[in-house]
């Protein structure tokens, strides 16, 4: 089958992006074609249709957002111009959709996570509309839903969220990546769903190919200014509020050890740039070592014309020492994953997702509920010290990596969703021929 992947954003480090990257390939052994269309593309990356007005940064975009969010009104007036504006910039989006269905001759779509957070109200409707309108099978993969966040729950377009987030239709299947999200989807929508875990590529890294220090990346320490004796403690997530990076900070201001520097190798600017200038002030305040390297890693590496090494994320994870995970709310867990793959120690916060599907599965971490204790400092401080409980600890995390996180735990669900083109799932229905 041909395979369209449709979103916001399939670029960078976020989230949403590098889980639909590990599907493009799994899909991709199984001897499928993948496409991709958004409004911000890698370069290099799978071909497809790059449309800038999708994109949740798009000035449009951006202000339909503001006016349907933060308050309410009872004026019929203002919300029935309000969704007039959104149903009028969907157009052009459908358009583009159904010009990237044509071109590419696409089977099977999946909207990443656009049926699930309104960040692009028009994209919304658009893609709702879109697989309405053709039939086509449809995997709606939700990361996490818009009544999580609560920047989203006060609005004045209820009703226009209950209908396209997420949309329902016979020809679509909603994937979520956690057993809350599945939860909340039957509980407030009436909605099924399969839950299909975020996962990472653990049959490579049993082998020689594990990534590890190479010629490229063996200066990177050197490059972000630590010194061999320094401890590099990996912040490797988003700068945004959700992420808890203050509880990072506080963590380094009671181990009060100057070899340990925080290391922030992902973007601000998603939700402003305040909580970055937040944490600068609080890290100076604290006299902790907070190094803010994002413009230094990229989903790939490369070589800027002036010389200058960007790093691959992967590479940051070879060479640190401690991960740092206290993120206050998260949809699954990427970095906490790619940790337990890069077997390194790692402190996390027991946010709800974490608590219900992935700490009762047996990990090993330094737990924290919410606050930074001193049973976790002293914990953090000796696995710093001892290196036989550090590979004790990431060994027995890489084992239950691979069991549970696995790409061919993810090949197993993939599969299970597309027996449809053998009528093996009776869940889809194309009720409109193509």
């Amino acid at each position: 089958m041909n395979v369209g992947f449709i979103s916001t954003r399939l670029a960078g480090t976020d989230g949403v992006s590098l889980e639909t990257a590990k599907w493009a390939t799994v899909l991709r052994d199984m001897g499928h074609q993948v496409f991709y269309c958004a409004g911000e593309l890698d370069p290099g990356g799978p071909s497809g249709r790059l449309i800038p007005e999708m994109h949740f940064d798009h000035p449009l975009a951006a202000a339909l957002g503001a006016r349907a969010f933060g308050s309410t009104t009872s004026d019929p007036t203002l919300l029935d111009d309000i969704l007039d504006d959104i149903a009028a910039a969907a157009v052009p989006l459908c358009a583009g959709l159904l010009d990237f269905i044509s071109e590419f001759c696409i089977d099977l779509l999946i909207p990443q996570n656009i049926m699930a957070i309104p960040m692009q109200l028009p994209l919304g409707q658009a893609i709702g509309q879109v697989v309405e309108e053709t039939g086509l099978l449809t995997i709606a993969h939700n990361h996490d839903f818009y009544w999580e966040r609560e920047r989203f729950r006060v609005n004045c377009i209820q009703e226009f969220l209950d209908t396209y987030f997420p949309f329902s239709a016979p020809n679509l299947r909603h994937v979520v990546i956690n057993s809350l999200g599945q939860r909340d989807l039957k509980a407030r929508r009436g909605l099924d769903s399969i839950v299909v875990p975020n996962v990472f590529d653990f049959a490579t890294g049993a082998v020689e190919g594990r990534p590890g220090v190479d010629d490229f990346n063996a200066d990177l320490r050197e490059s972000i200014g630590l010194s061999d004796n320094d401890l590099f403690i990996l912040q490797p997530t988003r700068v945004v509020a959700r992420k808890g990076i203050e509880l990072s900070i506080e963590l380094l201001r009671r181990l009060d050890d100057p070899r340990c520097k925080l290391v922030i190798t992902h973007h601000a600017g998603d939700e402003g740039l305040d909580y970055l200038y937040k944490l600068q002030a609080m890290a100076d305040e604290a006299g902790v070592d907070l190094r803010y390297e994002a413009d230094r890693f990229d989903p790939t590496r490369r070589i800027e014309p002036d010389g200058r090494k960007v790093y691959a994320l992967w590479d940051a994870y070879v060479h640190a020492d401690f991960v740092t995970y206290p993120s206050l709310i998260e949809g699954f867990g990427n970095a906490l994953i790619e940790a337990v793959y890069f077997r390194c120690p790692t402190l996390v916060n027991r946010y709800p997702v974490y608590a219900a599907d992935i700490g009762p599965l047996g990990f090993d971490f330094v737990e924290i509920d919410g606050k930074i204790t001193d049973r976790a400092v002293a914990q953090v401080r000796d696995l710093l010290a001892d290196p036989a409980r550090r590979k004790q600890m990431v060994e027995h995390n890489y084992r239950l990596g691979q069991e549970h996180f696995s790409f061919e735990k993810l090949r197993e669900l993939l599969q299970g969703l597309l027996e449809v083109s053998h009528g093996k799932n009776p869940y889809f229905h194309r009720h409109r021929a193509r």
